[in-house]
């Protein structure tokens, strides 16, 4: 598999998983256990609004946006397994910490892979 194929699969496998969290979030705190409040959607917003402002990086494949993106990743994980540890919301922090997981690889992969297309180094 060449360096260029490796970006393009890389880069996919971030805008599936970065996609798949946008869901997660908005199915979990708007349907499946919203904040017990009269306005769930803030606490949607506040987990949302960080990870929309990495959107245009992910569709346009930009590597240096991507290595941010990795950091900005390791809060929201944080968050993931402080709610695997909690009863009520044990299997969607899992599942929020699987695809973090998988995001914050396949995001430093492309950033890794991108970056040596860039240089030439291929």
């Amino acid at each position: 598999m060449t360096l260029a194929q490796k970006a393009k699969l890389s880069l996919r496998i971030t805008q599936v998983t970065y996609a798949a969290l946008l869901l997660l979030f908005t199915l979990w705190y708007l349907w499946l256990a919203p904040a017990k409040s009269e306005h769930p959607w803030v606490i949607w917003l506040v987990h949302l609004l960080p990870l929309l402002g990495f959107l245009r990086v992910v569709i346009k494949g930009d590597a240096r946006g991507h290595a941010w993106l990795c950091f900005l990743l390791l809060f929201y994980f944080l968050g993931a397994v402080l709610a695997s540890l909690m009863p009520l919301t044990r299997w969607l922090g899992l599942i929020e910490s699987g695809l973090l997981m998988l995001l914050f690889t396949s995001a430093m992969m492309f950033a890794r892979w991108q970056s040596q297309l860039d240089r030439g180094l291929s």
